[in-house]
């Protein structure tokens, strides 16, 4: 009787440290944001995302310039970008952010072709916001992108 109850206390503690590990896997609810800790070209980048019942539900990624204009609405930069690299903001940022969505945060980033700069900022903000949903901690999160 001692030995089995022994048992039973041993599963049940071993079981709870586990369940403790997994769920610090988890995404919390909530919404996320990682941004660039400084200004790149005039620009400043960011990843937010909101996790509902575990998963992640939407993902923007953008930049912003000193007075807050969002860069994929930007026209004359899209025209510049698109003939000098054969893309530009609002296609790149959508591309990623959808990869991130798909892939929930477990799966690669492709990088596109044209945006391998954005990529690597992508991925830098992206792991650091999928860690604040991990901790369930809403506090912007400062990057530094620019390594």
């Amino acid at each position: 009787m001692k030995r089995t109850l022994k048992n039973s206390l041993v599963f049940f503690l071993v079981m709870a440290f586990l369940t403790a590990c997994g769920s610090s896997q988890e995404l919390q609810d909530g919404y996320y944001t990682a941004q660039a800790s400084q200004f790149s070209h005039g620009w400043k980048e960011y990843v937010t995302i909101m996790v509902k019942g575990g998963s992640i539900v939407s993902v923007e990624y953008n930049a912003e310039n000193p007075s807050g204009f969002i860069k994929s609405w930007d026209n004359s930069y899209m025209q510049s970008m698109l003939h000098s690299s054969g893309t530009y903001p609002n296609e790149y940022t959508r591309y990623y952010a959808g990869q991130l969505l798909e892939g929930q945060g477990k799966e690669e980033i492709n990088g596109l072709s044209g945006a391998t700069s954005s990529y690597g900022s992508f991925k830098k903000l992206s792991d650091a916001v999928l860690e604040q949903a991990r901790q369930g901690d809403s506090s912007i999160v400062i990057v530094d992108t620019s390594q």
